[in-house]
């Protein structure tokens, strides 16, 4: 049953959901209608808000590319693709192998959103590849499906976007709620149990919606090229430099990549020893960096491995400004006045946490980055929460549990799993999809009942 209703799930999405950045322009374009209709606002004042906004948010585009950047990097590094490799020959059915790609995705997504994002793709080819070779049809759009759950729990984990901004000095917000400390968003009982929650029920869930054995569609048995080790230590021949040269010797030096390691690895001890668990996005980001370079070894093997992942990171800086402009619309105009009046009309402060969910399920449509929707909406819901006397952590775990949630809709961030496993979003958007239902409830009960009890 769960997997007919993914095929017709699947059908749909293909049929009505475009490009990302399509949903940027047409947002932009809603936006300045709304601006122009519900405000006193003329069209050449709302052009002006709009490039007045486009370029205040440089710094966080910058953040939100160099995480998934660098996340990319770490787990495509040959420590890692060796341990998947082992992982790889563990299962013993197909519902091991979608149990396990399900698992990694989710822990290594609570972790960082790029991390679990290329360890689940990876992941998922890998399993896949390895179950087929010992007969063992495992299917795998949805194996890459599976493989994508991290993008739909990282709100909930250390690379959570608003929890981190708000916990980062000088934040857009920082005049309006000041500093809000993780203790207070992702590190919360409700949280943490919520994480679990989903982490205990929804490899299951993918599990239930595999198809009969003969209708499966398996991985392609070629596994893709590997690198060889020459072009992960800096081969001459790639670099242009002579393999005796200086410069050669400098590229592909151990001790010029873990110099900066052992130094950075200092500061990172420095700083949680004299600010405790003082967890932000230029933080963890910083250690991505170190825990890259580390693992791939040399100065060159980092470099290229950049080169390789930098692609993935194209739409997300492409599309930053347009939601930059987009707030500053909203801002201007006083649209956001007019949006938090109307969610406090229909919330009491107990049912306001799973409004505020609902409401950022669906504007991640059409902002599909957890930071860019952050800067749009998350004026709006402060203020409303302001106003209802909601509490301000339970209302920014709420915005982060919608955001991810319809991730299972958005093919924006399915792109660099898309490009590892070889599928088109089309073939796993239905599986996606049903999962989205399950996940619905968990969070929508993580983020109001929970509070509650613990």
């Amino acid at each position: 049953m769960l997997y007919r209703l993914g095929v017709a799930c699947s059908s749909f999405t293909r049929a009505f959901i475009p490009n990302p950045f399509i949903f940027a322009i047409v947002l932009t374009g809603l936006t300045a209608v709304l601006a122009i209709t519900l405000t006193p606002t003329g069209p050449a004042e709302v052009v002006g808000m709009w490039y007045g906004g486009f370029w205040n948010l440089l710094s966080f585009a910058m953040q939100m590319t160099v995480i998934l950047l660098f996340g990319y990097v770490l787990a495509s590094s040959p420590p890692v693709e060796r341990a998947i490799d082992r992982v790889a020959r563990i299962p013993k059915t197909a519902t091991q192998a979608i149990v396990m790609i399900t698992a990694l995705a989710v822990i290594f997504g609570a972790v960082s959103w790029g991390l679990g994002l290329i360890i689940g793709a990876i992941s998922a080819r890998k399993i896949s590849q390895n179950c087929l070779e010992r007969g063992i049809r495992v299917h795998y759009p949805l194996a890459a499906a599976a493989g994508f759950s991290g993008l739909i729990v990282f709100n909930c984990g250390l690379s959570a976007s608003a929890p981190l901004l708000v916990n980062t000095p000088g934040h857009f917000l920082v005049d309006e709620i000041g500093l809000i400390g993780l203790e207070n968003t992702i590190l919360t009982g409700y949280n943490l149990v919520t994480l679990l929650v989903f982490l205990l029920v929804i490899p299951f869930v993918y599990a239930a919606m595999q198809p009969p054995e003969h209708e499966r569609v398996t991985v392609d048995p070629e596994p893709p090229a590997p690198a060889t080790e020459n072009a992960l230590a800096g081969d001459a021949s790639l670099t242009g430099a002579d393999d005796r040269s200086v410069a050669a010797r400098m590229e592909r030096s151990f001790l010029m990549s873990w110099a900066v390691v052992l130094v950075g690895l200092g500061y990172v001890a420095w700083h949680f020893w004299t600010n405790g668990f003082d967890l932000n996005l230029n933080m963890v980001n910083f250690i991505l960096l170190l825990a890259g370079m580390a693992a791939h070894c040399t100065p060159i093997a980092y470099v290229q491995a950049v080169d390789k992942a930098i692609g993935a990171c194209g739409q997300v800086a492409l599309q930053f400004p347009f939601y930059a402009g987009i707030m500053g619309i909203m801002s201007g105009s006083g649209l956001i006045t007019i949006f938090a009046a109307g969610l406090v009309s229909i919330s009491t402060e107990f049912t306001f946490p799973f409004f505020a969910m609902l409401s950022s399920a669906i504007v991640n449509l059409f902002v599909p980055s957890a930071g860019g929707q952050w800067a749009v909406q998350g004026p709006v819901l402060i203020e409303a929460a302001r106003n209802i006397g909601a509490d301000m952590g339970q209302t920014i775990i709420a915005f982060g549990y919608g955001d991810q949630l319809t991730n299972g809709l958005q093919p924006m961030w399915m792109l660099p799993l898309l490009g590892v496993t070889k599928l088109r979003a089309g073939d796993i958007l239905g599986y996606t999809a049903v999962m989205m239902i399950f996940g619905l409830v968990i969070f929508g009960a993580g983020v109001t009942l929970l509070p509650l009890i613990l």
